[in-house]
C-alpha cells in the first residue's frame, strides 16, 4: 500500500503484522460508537439493538466457517484466542483434579509465541510437550507428527499458515493423521485428541470450512484481514468444554467475561465477509506480483535465498535471506526510503534478534527480511523495493 507522508512516498509491505481497516468496514462500525451504543447484556431497546448486531455478526462468521453460531466466541485478539484454546483445555483438566504429568501435548517449532509460551508454561507444570520440526520447505514434518502421537496425547496445535515465512500447512492431512491414530489406539487413549489451528494469517486467501479442515478449534484475528485491531474469534466445537481465561460475567457462552465490543465485532464480521468475496480475484492478482518479486530478488541479489516453499505459500508472502547484512539496520534503511517491512513476528519484540522460524528451516544465512503484500500493492511498488534493496546491499 502506498501512503503519502510529509511529501514522501511510503510503501507498506508488512501486512502479516497488521492491515489498514477497509473503508467499508469503518462505515459498518461507525453507528455502533455513538448511535447504537447499547450494552448487549441489557433488555431495553438500546441493549436489544446491540444484541442483534452481536448475534448477526456471529451468524455471518459462522456461515463462513460452516459451523453453528454458538461455536463462535469473540475475543480481543488472535493471541487471546490462542491462549483460550490452550489454557481452556488444560486448566479444565487441572481444575478437575487431573494429574497434568499424565498428559501429552504437541505443537511445532514454528508456532506463534502465544502458543509456544503456553506450552512452555504447562511443560513446567509437568505436561509432556513435543515440538515437531519442519522441513526445509517450512512444512510440518508429518513423519515426526505420526511418531510423536501417544495414547495420552490430548491436544495438538499447529498453525494453518506460518506468520513469518507464509508457508501453508496441510491441516486437513494433519487432522486425518490425528483421527486415524485415535481410531487405531481406540480405548487406549486417555481422552479425545483436540486439534487447534491458528488461522490468523489464512482468511484472506484460504478455505475456512472447519469441517473440511477437520479442526476442533480455530483462531482468527481481525487486524490481519483489513478489520479493526482488538478483536478476534475462537471457533470451538459445541461439545468441547473449556475453562475461561476471563471470569466475572456470562458473556460469550461463559467463555469470556466482559461487555462485548460491538463496533469491533461488527467490523470483524464485515471484514471477513469482504475477504470471502475478494478471495479468488485477489489471490490471482497477488501471486503474479509475489512471483515477480521473488524472481527479481533471487536473480539480481547475489546469494539471496527464499525461505520456505515457493509454491506452498500465501500469495502475499515473500521471506528472503541476504548474506552479510544487518537485518535490523536494513529494515531502518528501507524505512528511510519509504518501505515498511519486518524480519519476524512483531510479538517477538526484541526478545530474539533473528527469526526462530528461519533458523528451524536449517537456513545458515539468517538475515531474513519479511515482505507481505497487500490489497494495494502493485508491480511498480515491488520493482521500487527490489531496486532500493539492491542499492542498499551494494
Amino acid at each position: 500500500m502506498v501512503f503519502k507522508f510529509k511529501n514522501k512516498k511510503r510503501i507498506f509491505l508488512d501486512n502479516a503484522t497488521t492491515t489498514p481497516v477497509r473503508n467499508e468496514v469503518l462505515k459498518t462500525m461507525q453507528p455502533y460508537w455513538n448511535e447504537k451504543f447499547g450494552n448487549p447484556g441489557t433488555i431495553h431497546s438500546f441493549g436489544m439493538e446491540a444484541r442483534k448486531a452481536l448475534e448477526d455478526s456471529r451468524k455471518k462468521i459462522a456461515s463462513i466457517l460452516k459451523c453453528h453460531s454458538d461455536e463462535v466466541v469473540f475475543t480481543a485478539s488472535g493471541t487471546e484466542s490462542n491462549s483460550l484454546a490452550v489454557f481452556g483445555v488444560l486448566d479444565r483438566l487441572e481444575e478437575q483434579g487431573q494429574d497434568l504429568s499424565q498428559f501429552h501435548i504437541i505443537t511445532t517449532v514454528m508456532e506463534h509465541p502465544s502458543i509456544l509460551h503456553w506450552f512452555e508454561k504447562y511443560e513446567k507444570k509437568g505436561v509432556l510437550v513435543s515440538k515437531i520440526g519442519i522441513t526445509e520447505e517450512g512444512i510440518v514434518d508429518l513423519k515426526q507428527l505420526r511418531d510423536a502421537l501417544k495414547p495420552n496425547t490430548i491436544f495438538v496445535s499447529i498453525m494453518y499458515v506460518n506468520n513469518e515465512i507464509g508457508t501453508i500447512q496441510p491441516i486437513t492431512k494433519i487432522s486425518h493423521i490425528i483421527r486415524d491414530y485415535s481410531q487405531k489406539v481406540g480405548g487406549a487413549t486417555l481422552n479425545k485428541i483436540i486439534f487447534h489451528t491458528d488461522a490468523s494469517q489464512a482468511p484472506l486467501y484460504m478455505n475456512l470450512d472447519v469441517n473440511s479442515l477437520g479442526v476442533d478449534m480455530l483462531t482468527i484475528d481481525g487486524q490481519k484481514i483489513y478489520g479493526p485491531k482488538g478483536v478476534g474469534v475462537l471457533f470451538k466445537k459445541k461439545d468441547l468444554k473449556l475453562n475461561p481465561l476471563l471470569v466475572g460475567g456470562s458473556q460469550e457462552m461463559g467463555l469470556r467475561a466482559g461487555t462485548e465490543n460491538i463496533p469491533l465485532i461488527v467490523g470483524l464480521a464485515k471484514a471477513l465477509e469482504l475477504a470471502e468475496i475478494d478471495k479468488q480475484k485477489e489471490t490471482e492478482r497477488l501471486v503474479k506480483i509475489r512471483d515477480h518479486f521473488i524472481e527479481r530478488v533471487l536473480s539480481e541479489i547475489e546469494g539471496s535465498q527464499l525461505n520456505g516453499s515457493k509454491e506452498k505459500r500465501l500469495p502475499n508472502s515473500v521471506n528472503i535471506s541476504i548474506p552479510n547484512i544487518d537485518t535490523e539496520f536494513m529494515i531502518i534503511k528501507l524505512d528511510n526510503k519509504g518501505i515498511a517491512c519486518s524480519s519476524k513476528s512483531a510479538c517477538m519484540g526484541k526478545v530474539k534478534k533473528d527469526s526462530y522460524v528461519v533458523e528451524a528451516l536449517g537456513n545458515k544465512i539468517g538475515n531474513s527480511l519479511r515482505f507481505t503484500l497487500g490489497r494495494f500493492t502493485t508491480i511498480k511498488d515491488v520493482d521500487y523495493v527490489v531496486d532500493t534493496l539492491k542499492n542498499l546491499v551494494d
